[in-house]
């Protein structure tokens, strides 16, 4: 057995000091490396360099320690038992690290345990010890990880099978709020950590509700003893990571609901989603995964083209499953999908990168991007939940609404995710072709692998809902539902458009990105670029919506700008703003067969959050 014991050394300076305790027979020396990336998070974030010390020794005193690469350290060898020490900086207050000081704790395994080479499959003993001192007494701990022989909620020993068990059960301690509810055999709590006033009982019912819709879809829960949301609420932050019996999460506190209301607000329903996301991902990567990622080794980089099922297909069905539960109604979903619409509508990158080679490049590009990343890229998250819509729709309208991406997922489940059988590239497009029950390759080639648009408003139209694309009507128009003819009169839209996107900056508007082949592109104008004046007046915070309102369509416009430390001065001709905001709305004449599928696909079963359903 490998042995952990982790303890806050320091919380005012963020340390925890972990000792790690083997048995070394073996002639040679050994290896110890901790991870560069942790799974769900496809981006190197070079965890080893959070170690600020470590040492070793045996029974006869210390021993030689080598440095050989930025994560991995060579032991010499040592007959009996190697003692690894080693101090943890952790000040990454984020759901894919670790986090420490006097208010609570914070851990991934990825961020903190060692792997000893060659050594994964043992099983591992972690000791979780609470601060020193009495300001820590009332701590406690909220993790999935099988205790040994500490309490419920307690410090104490704790146990896993392996070293990929180990790191997939986040830690949180400190003092946090704790509800719980059952499903089944399983009970699920609710450990939220920050200053909050939010009404946790009704977060627990709607969340009952949108696991149990989950489960529904799947038929059942994959087996574990327990599952847990752990939640961090702080003033602005917002993200959330899966695990195989818990998920971290972390939201606004203005996001939690408020005592006494019933209503849905927009941070309300958007925590909603995050958790909806998260608990699908019990099957839809947590079991049902690629097999490139299956124990994938965590020094560098692993590379799949399926992160578009996997997270597109996951956030296809958070937002969906918030009506299905009856925790939304179906006008507020279709805002939803219709601000998700206008995201990827406007994303000229779109045109460039197809969500397979989107999943690709995922390491170097979306979670790497740039000021030129609109033109670039597409995301496989927003533009994938388009795709796993377009398939739904279209399985659904051919199989005369017998069959849909439910029968697709639930084929993975019994093919997949029961079997532990990796997902290879062309298995999600032969199961769909076999539920769909006739060829697919053209949707798969044309959507997936290629760059075209998804009919959204053919295939919506097919379950009676309206779609349109038009102009913006303001900055922070991101589309939404269309309540009648006057709705749309009121809105008018957006003047003439250079093609540019600002930012607010210490010293006035500065570009953060400039449309390819746009007036402002074409002009000369780069992200970056700091403007100045338009038509020889100064552009301020407070001027710039107004300024950019009057510019004429057709007539060049005069705009300075500073590059760095010089001036420049271009002559942008502002053209029509583009129809790239999507409105939705529910179709009301319609024949019974079109409502019967919009009722299908919707499964809106009328109840009001704060229900039962």
């Amino acid at each position: 057995m490998i042995r952990y014991r982790i303890q806050p050394l320091s919380p005012e300076a963020h340390l925890y000091r972990v000792i790690l305790r083997l048995e070394w027979q073996l002639p040679g020396p050994l290896r110890v490396t901790l991870p560069a990336w942790i799974p769900g998070s496809y981006m190197i974030r070079d965890f080893a360099r959070n170690i600020v010390s470590l040492t070793a020794r045996c029974d006869t005193g210390p021993i030689d320690v080598e440095k050989e690469d930025k994560q991995t350290w060579r032991i010499e060898a040592c007959g009996g038992e190697i003692r690894i020490q080693y101090d943890v900086y952790a000040w990454d207050l984020s759901v894919r690290a670790a986090h420490l000081d006097t208010g609570h704790g914070y851990f991934n395994g990825t961020s903190v345990f060692l792997r000893v080479v060659g050594r994964e499959r043992e099983e591992c003993e972690v000791e979780i010890r609470p601060p020193d001192g009495p300001a820590y007494e009332g701590w406690r701990v909220a993790t999935t990880l099988p205790a040994s022989n500490a309490p419920p909620l307690g410090f104490g020993s704790y146990q896993a099978a392996d070293y990929w068990e180990l790191i997939d059960h986040p830690v949180e301690m400190g003092r946090f709020s704790l509800e719980s509810f059952q499903i089944g055999d399983t009970g699920h709590q609710l450990a939220v950590t920050g200053r909050h006033r939010g009404d946790l009982k009704r977060l627990c019912s709607d969340l009952k509700k949108i696991c149990s819709t989950h489960i529904d879809l799947f038929g059942g829960l994959p087996p574990m003893e327990q599952y847990l949301f752990q939640l961090t609420v702080v003033g602005d932050g917002y993200g959330g990571l899966e695990h195989r019996s818990s998920t971290s999460l972390m939201c606004r506190r203005d996001d939690l609901p408020v005592p006494g209301e019933s209503k849905v607000g927009e941070g309300y329903r958007r925590l909603l989603g995050l958790c909806s996301h998260e608990y699908f991902h019990l099957w839809n990567v947590k079991r049902i995964a690629p097999e490139a990622l299956q124990q994938a080794d965590l020094s560098h980089e692993v590379h799949t083209t399926l992160l578009w099922a996997f997270e597109g297909i996951t956030s296809y069905y958070d937002d969906l499953c918030l009506v299905r539960s009856g925790c939304i109604d179906e006008t507020s979903y279709l805002e939803l999908l219709a601000r998700q619409i206008t995201r990827v509508m406007r994303t000229p990158g779109r045109f460039r990168q197809s969500v397979a080679e989107s999943s690709f490049d995922a390491w170097t590009k979306l979670y790497k991007q740039d000021e030129n990343a609109p033109n670039a890229i597409v995301s496989y998250y927003s533009k994938g939940a388009l795709v796993a819509l377009a398939l739904d729709l279209t399985i659904r309208r051919s199989s005369k609404g017998e069959r849909s991406l439910d029968d697709l997922m639930r084929l993975l489940w019994r093919r997949h995710g029961m079997t532990g059988t990796g997902v290879r590239p062309g298995d999600i497009e032969a199961l769909a072709a076999e539920v769909h029950g006739g060829d697919l390759a053209p949707f798969f080639q044309r959507y997936v692998h290629g760059t075209e648009d998804p009919p959204l408003a053919e295939l919506l139209g097919a379950v009676g809902v309206g779609m349109e694309l038009r102009p913006a009507s303001s900055r922070r128009d991101e589309g939404g539902v269309r309540k009648g003819d006057a709705d749309v009169k009121q809105r008018g839209s957006l003047p003439p458009s250079i093609g540019v996107r600002w930012k607010k900056d210490g010293c006035g508007i500065r570009l953060a990105s400039v449309i390819e082949d746009g007036p402002a592109c074409r002009a000369g104008l780069s992200a970056g670029d700091l403007l100045v004046a338009i038509d020889g007046i100064r552009c301020s915070l407070d001027t710039i919506d107004e300024q950019l309102a009057r510019l004429p369509a057709g007539e060049p416009v005069r705009i300075h700008a500073f590059r760095r430390d010089e001036l420049l001065q271009c002559e942008p001709i502002p053209v029509a703003p583009p129809a790239d905001t999507c409105d939705l709305w529910l179709i009301e004449a319609v024949d019974g067969e079109t409502a019967a599928a919009r009722s299908s696909w919707l499964g809106n079963r009328g109840k009001g959050v704060g229900r039962e359903p």
